[in-house]
């Protein structure tokens, strides 16, 4: 490890309490006697943070239902809590995130989780150096490696879970319900990084409203190039106020953070805006028409379940419209902005896309 990486894996055990403070230095101690009969499990969360109300705290919820059987407000979690022990690291920054996996690895965490496909190429190297330890990550594929160090497509690491969703099926769903009740006839996306994983849900979304509106017309954005395009709900919000001034009357945000500025913005303008990952209808009531749900807080809390219980299975995991992994919010919320008959009419192409009838372009894959 570099010398700056160790400083700031020091730091991050004097943060989360793993290492007692000793003269001016943190001293690495084994686990408390009290906990070794449990199993630890660490999590390392995307630069979001598990406040984006988003992606990162839908897996923080699975997470907590884990470890306390409550929900972050106080809830009831629908599964009971696991008895584990659970740590979690919030990344200022890309560099910070190698410093946080290793600093799990080297206590002997049992489940070492990585949130976003950020972090596939360093859980990777680490994964490899801890083939002992388990590891699973959200949205990133990790492969061997060859003599070069480099990744063999197709050959996943036994000690590690890819966990990864067919955002395109989800996204199909709500662009039908958005092309239902646009009056324009033009919507917008805006996505976080310009990157392969996000053009999945542009597409899926767009052929979805094309389904229902040949004719429909979106518009597409970018909230940036790097990490920071997650968080930046100002230029979500001033993407969504131009998409707004070009026609779009409802907008589909998959973009962390910084999609929550479209929020305010459709709020502002009396507009309609689709929420993503969580269940995000109760953000702004009667201006979220629905949510494309990513389950990522089922996926979290199934991983470590799967580890407590001794059934961990490294390698690809799936999750489509098939195995519930992916779908469409309708709650108290929302449930007066889309009709019945729409729903009746998604209904019916999530039973054709789960059989096969409809097969929804990844544009992931075509890249």
């Amino acid at each position: 490890m570099k010398k700056s990486n160790l400083w700031t894996a020091l730091a991050i055990f004097c943060a989360l309490g793993l290492a007692a403070l000793a003269g001016s230095s943190c001293r690495m101690k084994s686990r408390a006697a009290d906990d070794r009969s449990k199993i630890h499990v660490g999590i390392v969360f995307d630069i979001g943070g598990k406040d984006d109300r988003s992606f990162n705290a839908a897996a923080w919820e699975g997470a907590k239902c884990a470890a306390t059987g409550q929900l972050s407000d106080g809830k009831p979690c629908e599964k009971p809590a696991l008895g584990i022990v659970l740590r979690d690291v919030e990344p200022g920054d890309p560099t910070s995130i190698e410093p946080a996996l290793r600093a799990f690895a080297e206590r002997g965490y049992d489940l070492i989780i990585g949130i976003g496909f950020a972090q596939a190429p360093i859980m990777q190297k680490v994964a490899e150096d801890y083939p002992h330890l388990n590891f699973a990550i959200i949205d990133g594929l990790i492969f061997k490696s060859d003599a070069q160090g480099k990744p063999i497509e197709g050959q996943f690491l036994e000690n590690t879970a890819s966990l990864v969703f067919k955002e395109h099926e989800g996204s199909y769903l709500v662009g039908m319900i958005a092309a239902r009740k646009s009056q324009t006839g033009t919507l917008g996306f805006i996505g976080g990084m310009d990157i392969g994983l996000i053009h999945r849900f542009a597409s899926g979304f767009e052929e979805g409203a094309r389904s229902v509106n040949p004719n429909v017309r979106v518009i597409v954005n970018y909230v940036g190039v790097t990490d920071t395009a997650w968080n930046n709900p100002g230029k979500g919000k001033e993407l969504a106020v131009a998409q707004i001034g070009k026609g779009a009357d409802v907008i589909f945000t998959a973009a962390g953070n910084s999609g929550l500025g479209a929020f305010d913005a459709a709020e502002q303008n009396n507009k309609l805006v689709i929420g993503v990952d969580k269940n995000q209808n109760w953000v702004k009531p009667g201006f979220v028409l629905t949510s494309m749900v990513k389950r990522v807080d089922s996926v979290v809390y199934q991983i470590i379940q799967d580890k407590v219980g001794g059934k961990f299975k490294g390698g690809l995991h799936v999750f489509g419209l098939d195995n519930d992994g992916v779908g469409y919010a309708m709650d108290q919320y929302n449930e007066k902005l889309v009709p019945p008959e729409v729903i009746t009419e998604v209904e019916a192409a999530k039973q054709k896309i789960i059989n096969g009838e409809i097969k929804v372009k990844d544009a992931m894959m075509e890249k």
